[in-house]
């Protein structure tokens, strides 16, 4: 994931849900934002229909959403708004809601699998 800032560059949106799985995405969106490769934004805001939000997140080089589980809230809230995102969803990585221990383990195999 390379970083491309000429507008708002590359946007990062994570699951915080209220399940472990949630933990872990919000966890990865923000592990990604801190390596300078893009700017966490706020999910919630987006699915409050934030006005100011919308429109910066709309201005985005590239959107990435990282969903915990198979509801797929993330991708829902960018498909109402009519965006494109790229999308990660972590039981494609063989996380199951209620069943993830949250270690620095789990954690460093994620980010190898999915190049973050």
């Amino acid at each position: 994931m390379d970083a491309n800032y000429s507008k708002n560059g590359t946007i990062v949106l994570g699951c915080s849900g209220g399940s472990d799985v949630g933990e872990l995405a919000d966890k990865l969106a923000r592990k990604i934002a801190r390596s300078g490769k893009a700017k966490m934004y706020c999910l919630s805001g987006l699915g409050g229909h934030i006005p100011s939000m919308v429109e910066f997140v709309k201005s985005a080089d590239r959107i990435i959403a990282i969903d915990g589980c198979p509801a797929l809230c993330a991708r829902k809230i960018i498909e109402h708004l009519g965006l494109n995102a790229e999308y990660i969803n972590l039981k494609d990585y063989g996380f199951q809601k209620g069943e993830v221990n949250i270690n620095d383990v789990n954690f460093e195999q994620l980010i190898k699998e999915i190049g973050a």
